[in-house]
């Protein structure tokens, strides 16, 4: 597990570091300093010429202390600042101090261009940026932006919400980003994942007292997270999944979430469809049980018996919006006491029923798409894509659900829980299909006895560890939801 941390959290972890434990604020700073000298020795940077660009705030202090260090290797710097003098943090006016005693040309007024220098450091903003960028910043950030040398970031790409990845207006796009610690948020959401480059987490002997508020699943930890299989078991050991999907002309979503179901671990998968999907399904997926309905024609009694009889309920994917998804909807959600999962048609339903969650009788999990999520909670979907982690927190407290909120990067809110970020997975996965795979994914999970507050992250981290491997082996055009089914069998033999 990695932690990802907010800017109040990191500054929280500073401050401690400082005045609790006594490790002082200037000494924090010439580690941060040394580590990126590090990285711009170690990572083929033309260090012919460099320009360090300096805010006055701390992270300007670190840039100051990064040009002293490589004057003493004998390169050749420059140290652009750029803000007011009076606005200076004391350990930044401290490193100009020393700085100048070590002959660090340092320069106020802005060059039309960087084009003679082959590699640029970031250090105008920090973390703690939350105004859009304005004056002479604009320009400097345009400026690097439009040079050809590499440039790297310290602790952030200046111009980014440290907590929401947004541009603030305008933002530096670099090469690598040297961040201290811990991840921040806004470097694994987008747009600042893909402005921050390739990312390296400096160790400088920051000590958190409290725990982080968001984490993330890192590549060899997914043996440790899958649920444990016994040699002395058999189907039933590993749960009963129904899934309640299709409607006429929409067969697909019932099989890649029954197929992801078993593909995942599921002992038994059962699907609950209108009977026009009966044969088709059958042929596609031989293993399943399948009990069909005839529309407009529900027997409560049967649903009633599928209910009692399953470890967790998938409904909605492919059902569309009508009366039969609503009246059984409701059903499940008054009458299983087993977690559910809806996705896709059953959210639809819910946009002017919401008050059906109120009444659930168990965990549910929610999993909108941008689009769905903007029906549920009537935003615009740019407004929640400028801020995931807070629509999904708050959804899921306000209807005490688990929300996986699904976009690039997924989120999963838990309420009175960490936040899970998910980086795994690629662009060639927005096809359609995909989110139906997920569901089966999470829904064998859960059959497999792991919590539902330990599956919903799990199985999303899965499903784009799949689609990885399905993108290596085929590319991000060609990918369909049925490759990320088939790749499951290479991510799951860990």
């Amino acid at each position: 597990m990695q932690y990802l941390v907010t800017s109040s959290e990191m500054k929280h972890y500073d401050a401690y570091t400082a005045n609790k434990i006594g490790l002082p604020s200037l000494v924090l700073m010439e580690r941060a300093a040394l580590a990126v000298v590090n990285q711009l020795n170690e990572n083929n940077y033309n260090l012919n010429k460099i320009a360090v660009v300096c805010g006055y705030g701390n992270n300007g202090g670190d840039g100051i202390a990064v040009a002293r260090l490589l004057k003493l290797q004998h390169i050749d710097v420059d140290v652009y600042l750029i803000g007011q003098v009076e606005h200076a943090s004391k350990e930044t006016l401290q490193q100009i101090k020393i700085a100048q005693h070590y002959n660090i040309n340092f320069i106020t007024s802005l060059p039309k261009c960087f084009t003679e220098y082959t590699t640029i450091v970031d250090a105008i903003f920090g973390i703690g940026l939350n105004r859009i960028v304005s004056g002479d910043f604009v320009h400097a950030i345009e400026q690097i932006n439009q040079c050809c040398a590499d440039v790297l970031a310290i602790d952030i790409p200046s111009g980014l919400c440290s907590n929401t990845g947004k541009i603030l207006g305008v933002a530096v796009k670099a090469k690598q980003t040297v961040t201290f610690a811990y991840a921040k948020i806004g470097l694994s959401l987008h747009p600042g994942a893909e402005l921050a480059g390739e990312i390296t987490i400096a160790d400088i002997g920051i000590y958190a007292d409290t725990p982080a508020s968001h984490y993330t699943y890192q590549s060899n930890e997914l043996s440790k997270l899958l649920p444990q299989r016994s040699n002395n078991s058999h189907k039933g050991s590993y749960g009963k999944v129904l899934v309640i999907a299709g409607s006429e002309n929409m067969s697909g979503a019932a099989y890649f979430s029954a197929k992801a179901a078993y593909k995942t671990g599921a002992g038994l998968v059962h699907i609950y469809t209108p009977m026009c999907n009966r044969d088709i399904l059958l042929t596609q997926i031989p293993e399943v049980l399948l009990t069909p309905f005839i529309t407009n024609k529900i027997d409560i009694k049967k649903l009633d018996e599928l209910i009692n009889r399953a470890s967790v309920i998938v409904i909605g994917p492919g059902m569309g919006v009508s009366d039969d998804t609503h009246k059984i909807l409701s059903y499940v959600l008054q009458h299983a006491r087993i977690p559910v999962i809806i996705d896709a048609d059953g959210l639809n339903t819910l946009v002017p029923n919401l008050r059906l969650l109120k009444q659930a009788q168990s965990t549910i999990i929610v999993t909108p798409h941008l689009g769905e999520m903007a029906r549920l909670v009537k935003l615009p979907i740019e407004a929640i894509k400028n801020n995931l982690v807070d629509t999904a927190k708050k959804f899921a407290q306000d209807y005490n659900v688990i929300c996986v909120l699904k976009d690039a990067k997924t989120i999963v809110t838990i309420p009175g829980q960490t936040t899970y970020i998910n980086q795994s997975g690629n662009c060639g996965m927005a096809t359609g299909g995909a989110g139906d795979v997920l569901t089966g994914i999470m829904a064998g999970l859960i059959a497999q006895h792991l919590p539902p507050t330990k599956a919903a992250p799990v199985s999303v981290y899965l499903h784009g560890l799949a689609g990885d491997v399905a993108s290596k082996k085929l590319n991000k055009y060609s990918l369909l939801a049925s490759d990320i089914i088939d790749s499951l069998n290479e991510v799951l033999s860990v």
